[in-house]
């Protein structure tokens, strides 16, 4: 059976309301990534060095970074070697099946958070400003407690104006207590009281808020480390998750501030927001590939449900998915 056909019926297996939220979230990537990739296909006639040269640009093109592009087409050019590939195109299907295997990587990549089955989870938000860290908190206290889970968000960036505000009004669409302190307090003191308040009402999930000012990286970092260091203390083990929120929209940037919260953090994984508003939806690729860090979460639109668990094969039906009723049909 082909990669396409074995994906495709993978894919119909899952809800159908996913797959047409990462083809429609997608659709700026596939129009601009998968629509070069036809063109290239239909321009040559035979897989050459020129082929993998001109594939080359796209995948830059496309923010899948230059480590990762080189890796790939040296992937590719063994499996057209092994395969005997002369025609074009069948390289949709070797380049597609190659995309996920990227993100596999060695270890598998589990998008699933580390909620704990008895006590309190404490979820760590980290990212700069207006990255859509506060929405996404929001959207995940909206998920989990559509799985019945009760949730509690924690103010934890006192910095920003107007971020306390903007976490209260998600706490009241979404039906979950909001823990605050008035602008500039400590934000170590505001997660010690969520944490209180949580164990108190028995919570199962509190999702906490940190301030992202990367301008002076010695105090984000300390601000950082105190906020672990309550929580640690607190609850052993914890936090569960340290999530950093990423726009997808800001291609390579979004790259080079993972590699700081890298440092600053012990990060779990990404959650890439705006995914939607981007042509460059590589950077997915990017971020497992060279930070080894799986993107447990996708943000596809603007709507409440639009925040998605990751998933490497809808990933790529989405980038390719006027490919797949083509393939079916021969």
């Amino acid at each position: 059976m082909s990669f396409f056909k074995k994906l495709k019926e993978k894919i119909t297996k899952q809800a159908d309301s996913v797959t047409e939220k990462f083809k429609q979230g997608l659709s700026k990537t596939r129009d601009s990534f998968a629509g070069r990739v036809n063109d290239l296909i239909a321009r040559y006639r035979k897989v050459d060095e020129e082929f993998f040269e001109e594939l080359e640009e796209i995948l830059i093109s496309a923010d899948v970074g230059v480590n990762t592009v080189m890796e790939l087409v040296d992937e590719l050019k063994m499996e057209v070697k092994r395969r005997n590939i002369q025609d074009p195109k069948e390289m949709k299907a070797v380049i597609s099946e190659k995309l996920v295997e990227i993100y596999r990587g060695d270890d598998d990549a589990k998008a699933e958070l580390n909620i704990q089955e008895n006590g309190l989870t404490v979820i760590l938000f980290v990212g700069v400003n207006g990255v859509g860290k506060t929405t996404t908190i929001g959207k995940l206290a909206h998920k989990l407690k559509s799985e019945g889970k009760t949730v509690m968000l924690a103010a934890g960036d006192t910095f920003r104006a107007g971020a306390i505000e903007q976490l209260e009004v998600w706490g009241e669409r979404v039906g979950a207590e909001v823990i605050k302190q008035s602008a500039g307090s400590d934000p170590a003191a505001v997660i010690y009281d969520a944490i209180q308040a949580a164990k108190a009402r028995n919570v199962d999930v509190l999702l906490c808020d940190t301030a992202g000012r990367l301008q002076n990286k010695v105090n984000l970092m300390k601000e950082l480390e105190k906020v672990k260091r309550v929580i640690e203390r607190e609850i052993p083990g914890a936090p569960h998750e340290v999530l950093l929120v990423l726009d997808a929209t800001t291609g390579q940037n979004a790259m080079s501030q993972a590699k700081i919260f890298k440092e600053v953090t012990n990060v779990t994984g990404i959650v890439l927001t705006k995914l939607d508003g981007t042509a460059k939806g590589g950077i997915v690729l990017a971020i497992r590939n060279e930070l080894h860090i799986p993107v447990k979460f996708v943000g596809l639109g603007e709507k409440m449900d639009d925040l998605q668990p990751f998933d490497p094969e809808q990933y790529v039906y989405g980038l390719f998915a006027d490919l797949f009723d083509e393939k079916n049909e021969q």
